[in-house]
């Protein structure tokens, strides 16, 4: 979810979200070496990067279910597609009003046709694509501290900023830096997740809620959402507000330098699930594992009917997919056809992560419970990937 985040914090998810990531998103298995979706050095965005046309429409053979809750989907994006800019540089806000206005009346039993008279395929760059997929998690938690809750959930503190320009350079995206002014008055990193679990943030009234596990509690961390379940029954749904300024470090990643992920003795798996493992056997060490993560997500609670995307409407289990911003217009339908026949198909972009970067790469979402931890958590997909955008914006791309 805005898993990355905002999301999300992709988004973020876990395969490749444990390896390199931060959302959410966007799993349980670090993949081998991927098809590479980075862009060459000097090309930050789809439209340097080269838009082609795409296979037609009707050729992708659109199922009707797979089409309607797509179209649903792209509804509910229409009031922000229309309205914020693209970073990708491949629309304006102007081109999607057409196909917008129709949705709004659109038969959903006609889905796949809307799609084929609203829109063209567009490919970016080679069009190979890698998808892993993220969901959200479900912990115990209560809003009140009690025996056995003792570990905070944080609400955005007042004194995370941006650096003023006089202050710090610019990041290499050109926002300014995210840190804290201390007590002189200079502009510093904000506390880093070690510092934050050592009581930094204690006693500054910033708990919004407590989980009881600080491990299932890192891992809602890495999706940028989830619910916070108590032992009554009671559900509190959590959801990204913000992030600390560090970056992310996929402890996957880690534990492979250090020769733990493999198949020989003393070995773990590369699974979401063998990373747990060896946390949960390994204490000390895999709290030390934990906190070479140095990012933090701060929550807010959520009271919408699904967790909020980096275009501020709720990511659909089955139909919204993160992506990276500069080569995906959010809001843009998105088809992929990969070695991953349940996650084939077409998917709406609505939200980003933090390891979902680069053309191509996408971090599909799977909803809530088990049957989504173990599907977004065993995702990792390639193939190819065609956007669905506006027609006639080949052709005024092409005119420039």
């Amino acid at each position: 979810m805005t898993r990355s985040p905002p999301r999300h914090l992709a988004a973020l998810f876990l395969v490749v979200l444990l390896s390199a990531c931060g959302r959410l998103i966007p799993e349980t298995r670090i993949p081998a070496p991927p098809v590479s979706t980075a862009p060459p050095a000097g090309l930050t965005s789809a439209l340097l990067l080269g838009a082609a046309a795409g296979p037609s429409v009707a050729s992708l053979g659109l199922a009707g279910d797979d089409a309607a809750t797509a179209l649903a989907a792209f509804r509910e994006s229409c009031p922000r597609v229309t309205t914020r800019a693209d970073q990708s540089g491949l629309t304006r806000p102007e081109d999607w009003k057409p196909a917008c206005a129709a949705a709004t009346t659109w038969p959903t039993g006609d889905a796949a046709r809307f799609f084929a008279t609203w829109l063209e395929p567009v490919r970016i760059g080679d069009g190979k694509a890698h998808a892993t997929g993220y969901y959200e998690p479900e912990i115990a938690g209560v809003r009140t501290r009690r025996p056995g809750y003792d570990v905070p959930v944080f609400k955005l503190p007042p004194d995370l900023v941006r650096a003023r320009p006089e202050d710090a350079p610019p990041t290499e995206r050109g926002t300014q830096p995210l840190g804290r002014y201390d007590e002189t008055g200079t502009f510093v990193p904000y506390y880093d997740r070690a510092a934050i679990e050592g009581g930094a943030l204690a006693g500054k009234g910033l708990e919004i809620g407590w989980a009881a596990d600080p491990v299932e509690f890192f891992f809602l961390q890495i999706q940028g959402s989830g619910r916070l379940i108590g032992p009554d029954g009671s559900v509190m749904r959590i959801g990204y507000a913000g992030q600390n300024g560090h970056p992310y470090t996929g402890i996957g990643s880690v534990m492979r330098a250090r020769g733990l992920i493999g198949e020989g003795p003393g070995q773990y798996s590369g699974s979401m699930q063998g990373i747990m493992q060896y946390i949960r056997e390994n204490p000390e060490a895999g709290r030390e594992l934990m906190q070479q993560n140095q990012s933090w997500i701060f929550f807010k609670e959520l009271t919408g009917d699904g967790p909020l995307g980096a275009l501020n409407v709720p990511v659909r289990a089955r139909s919204s997919v993160a992506a990276d911003p500069a080569y995906v217009p959010l809001g843009a339908p998105v088809w992929l056809s990969l070695d991953r026949p349940e996650a084939s198909g077409l998917w709406i972009a609505q939200d980003t992560g933090g390891a979902i970067k680069g053309a191509n790469r996408f971090d599909t979402f799977w909803g809530a419970g088990s049957a989504a931890r173990t599907t977004a958590g065993g995702m990792s997909g390639r193939g190819e990937a065609v956007l669905l955008l506006p027609k006639g914006t080949l052709q005024r791309l092409n005119a420039r």
